[in-house]
């Protein structure tokens, strides 16, 4: 369509992205970008954009950059009821995003939900949005590397490893270059597949993604493993770490006998398939411990161990330090 016609059908967006302190700097400039090469592409603003922090202070992301803002959590509330006001109201997370979750920043995001005004997190920033129980019994994406600790914390949230989720006016995606991905949904929503087209060959971007294309590598790719009878088990660990299948029950899964089972394991992984399975348990526990608030014992559960004990032994033997010692160290770095 040409810049008349598109003139004529934008829906101008003010898009306010509220920039917690060590954002993922990638998901941040990924978003914009998008915005900002569509705007070129049509030729005039379809799209604005200005950034927000709690006070109006810089706000340094997890890269160390430091990002000037223009409008304060105040200001943002203030300008609700004017044409000023956004139209979407996207929460820039990443590391530590529990301990930077305040009730200033949930306060506004309920509120513009409440008037029908879109929300939603790039990375960890749907942290606030559910810790603003605005995520209960929807539909939401979050990196894979904090979906084990935000499903624990918020189990009434639909969480999915998906690179975005749009439910309703509630947009959230997973971080990295999954913000281009959803920004690119929003302007086909509002124009078309040939201003979309246009934009990813500006952006050196073969292809647009779906919402549910898998945020990770492949276990094939990420193991260097060939065997699919392997990755059909391994895949069965992973979706049961909290209540463990017996190797009993993984054998009359996959049609194989116990000891052709012990047998590839060794082959292809080095090691007993119940070694390999409390060694991914302990990935996810280490995850939650780093990640959330959980108590050691929630945690123990979580990953399905029976006790306390049984875990902080099996968690020492493996990474030579006790669970409380991790998240002792974690607290530490924190404030260093």
């Amino acid at each position: 369509m040409d810049a008349k016609t598109a003139r004529a059908k934008a829906p101008i967006r003010t898009i306010v992205f509220l920039l917690v302190p060590e954002f993922t700097m990638i998901a941040f400039t990924s978003a914009i970008e998008a915005l900002r090469s569509a705007n070129r592409m049509l030729g005039f603003d379809a799209y604005r954009w200005r950034l927000c922090s709690e006070t109006g202070a810089p706000v340094t992301a997890s890269n160390g950059v430091e990002v000037t803002v223009s409008t304060t959590i105040a200001d943002e509330r203030r300008m609700i009821g004017t044409p000023d006001r956004a139209s979407l109201f996207l929460v820039c997370g990443g590391t530590n995003v529990e301990d930077f979750t305040t009730r200033a920043a949930t306060g506004i995001v309920r509120e513009l939900h409440a008037r029908g005004i879109g929300v939603g997190g790039l990375c960890t920033g749907a942290h606030v949005i559910a810790t603003a129980g605005l995520l209960s019994g929807r539909r939401c994406a979050i990196h894979w590397e904090n979906l084990p600790g935000f499903s624990e914390k918020f189990p009434k949230a639909d969480v999915y490893a998906d690179l975005f989720e749009v439910d309703g006016n509630i947009y959230t995606c997973a971080g990295g270059t999954a913000a281009l991905d959803m920004m690119l949904s929003l302007i086909a929503e509002d124009f078309d597949d040939d201003l979309v087209n246009r934009v990813c060959e500006q952006m050196l971007t073969d292809r647009v993604r779906a919402a549910t294309d898998r945020q990770r590598l492949p276990l094939r790719a990420r193991l260097g493993v060939q065997n699919a009878r392997v990755l059909s088990i391994i895949e069965l660990m992973e979706a049961n770490l909290s209540e463990p299948l017996s190797l009993l029950e993984i054998a009359d899964h996959v049609g194989l006998s116990r000891r052709q089972i012990e047998r590839l394991f060794r082959q292809e992984m080095g090691r007993s398939p119940a070694r390999y399975y409390l060694e991914i348990r302990l990935d996810r526990a280490r995850h939650l411990l780093i990640q959330s608030t959980m108590p050691v014992v929630e945690v123990a559960i979580a990953c399905g161990f029976v006790s306390a004990s049984h875990f902080s032994k099996c968690y020492r033997e493996l990474y030579a330090k006790s669970p409380q010692q991790e998240r002792a160290e974690r607290k530490q770095l924190m404030v260093a």
